[in-house]
Parts: structure tokens; C-alpha cells; sequence
């Protein structure tokens, strides 16, 4: 059974067993630790920073696609079960409590913040894709602003050319109050995100309001404007998604590379002054 490009189920339950052996061991070897009276957050400290150094290396992988490592699909999912190990040896490094002082619940901080948006962008990872494959158009996300201009150029030609052909300017007077607004730029952002149809229905009351005022013949081209309206709508929807997608690791890569500095400085300074 495959779950995504690149591994099976088999490959995953295999590497999260590999993880949580690690865990457990680590556990045990700090209970070993604590029962001779030695300092067991030491122990726990450098398996966390070799999970976190690990963790950091799937950044360094996507800037080296032409590298003969690993598919990127396993990469992703070695981080995913890696991000999940290293917050459960977080706990156990701080007693599940968190560090104590100003720098140790700052970084306790941006340890948090890091890992929930890892899971949110997990989830997002998951669902955006598929409804991306479900909305019947595929896009580029650099390329969206051009394909909105075209749309709106060759709307227009169509308004211009009905009221050359049929003599009058209801359809070019309605697109200039109500739907111009629309093909101008990405619209409906948050309803795009939460999966709603807001502007489908937008655009459909807008042109049935407008429909009962024209001709057969204005008809004809108001459909076709309604048929660019429905493209618009899908790549709307591509905007809002891929913009999500892309601003979830606007968040998590500065805050893992600051909780990376944080724990390089933290370890610096045990090492200086505790051993």
C-alpha cells in the first residue's frame, strides 16, 4: 500500500519503531543516569541536538535537488517522524515543564511555535495537494497573475465585441459596476482557504440579476464571460492554497533556524560552564 510517492506504510511504521526505540532508550539511560546521582539532562540534551542537526538537514536536501541522496518524499517523511521524536525528547529534557530562566522559556517558546506550525504545515502538506488535484486545473503559482490578466483581456474583448455586434451597452455597463471588480485580482482569499464557494455564488447571482435585461444574442456572450468567471474561480482557488503553502514556511524555517542558533548558544554555554 502506498501512502505517497517514494515509501509505503511499511517504510514508516519501520522508522517510527526506529524512533521510538530511540526514545525509549534515551528514557532509560536517563533513569540509569539519575539513579547514580549523574546530570541525566546532558544525556537527553545531545540526543535532542543530534535529532535537531539531523532535522536541519532536510532544509540543506531541497537546496540540492542534483544531490544523488534520497527522494525528496523520504526526506519529508524522515523530518515528520524526526520532528515528532524531537518534541517528545524536548519533554523529556525539561520534564515536560519547559527551561527555566528568560532564555531557556524563550527558546521553550520558539520550540512550540516551531512545532505546531511543523504539524499544521504537516496537515496542510496532506490535504492542500489532493484539493489542488480535485479543483481540475493545474497552475504555477509565479504564473498566476499573468493568467488573471489574460482572463480579464479576453473578457473584455468579449464585452467589446457584443456591444459592437448587438448595439448596446448593458453587459459592458453591468461588467464595469459589478463583475470588473472581480477579474482585476485574486479574490475571495479566506472563503478560498476554508473551502467555501462564495464567489462561485457571487458571480452566478451577478449574472442572473444581469440576464433577465439582455437579448438572446447578449445571452450567448454572458455565458461565455461566466465560463472565464468559473476558470478565475479555480485559480482563485490555486492563489489561496499555494499561498497558504507558502507562507506556513515563511513561519517555520525562520523559527527552526532560530531554535537552531538557540540550542547551538545553549549548548555553548553547558559546555562552558557545567562540564
Amino acid at each position: 500500500m502506498k501512502i505517497q510517492q517514494g515509501f509505503s506504510l511499511v517504510q514508516v511504521w519501520r522508522y517510527v519503531g526506529l524512533a521510538s526505540l530511540l526514545l525509549l532508550v534515551t528514557w532509560q539511560w536517563t533513569i540509569q543516569i539519575d539513579s547514580s546521582l549523574g546530570i541525566s539532562a546532558l544525556a537527553s540534551g545531545w540526543v535532542l541536538f543530534g535529532v535537531l542537526a539531523f532535522l536541519a538537514l532536510f532544509s540543506i536536501r531541497k537546496r540540492l535537488p542534483f544531490m544523488p541522496l534520497a527522494p525528496s518524499a523520504i526526506w519529508f517523511m524522515l523530518h515528520t517522524v524526526g520532528g515528532f521524536l524531537a518534541l517528545f525528547l524536548f519533554w523529556l529534557h525539561t520534564d515536560a515543564m519547559g527551561s527555566k530562566g528568560f532564555y531557556g522559556q524563550v527558546l521553550t517558546i520558539l520550540f512550540y511555535i516551531t512545532s505546531i506550525s511543523g504539524v499544521i504545515g504537516l496537515f496542510m502538506e496532506k490535504v492542500i495537494p489532493r484539493q489542488l488535484t480535485c479543483s481540475g486545473v493545474e497552475i504555477i503559482y509565479e504564473r498566476i497573475p499573468g493568467e488573471i490578466a489574460a482572463i480579464r483581456e479576453e473578457v473584455e474583448s468579449l464585452i467589446l465585441k457584443c456591444t459592437e455586434e448587438v448595439g448596446t451597452s448593458t453587459l459592458a455597463e453591468h461588467y464595469l459596476e459589478t463583475l470588473n471588480w472581480y477579474f482585476q485580482k485574486p479574490r475571495f482569499f479566506l472563503n478560498n482557504v476554508f473551502g467555501g464557494h462564495l464567489s462561485q455564488h457571487w458571480v452566478r447571482q451577478q449574472c442572473m440579476i444581469l440576464e433577465r435585461f439582455l437579448s438572446e444574442k447578449e445571452r450567448e456572450f454572458l455565458d461565455k464571460v461566466y465560463s472565464l468567471a468559473e476558470k478565475k474561480r479555480k485559480i482563485d482557488f490555486h492563489y489561496a492554497l499555494q499561498t497558504l503553502l507558502k507562507t506556513w514556511l515563511l513561519v517555520h524555517i525562520p523559527m527552526a533556524a532560530a531554535v537552531t542558533a538557540m540550542v547551538i548558544w545553549h549548548l555553548i554555554l553547558i559546555m562552558v560552564f557545567f562540564v
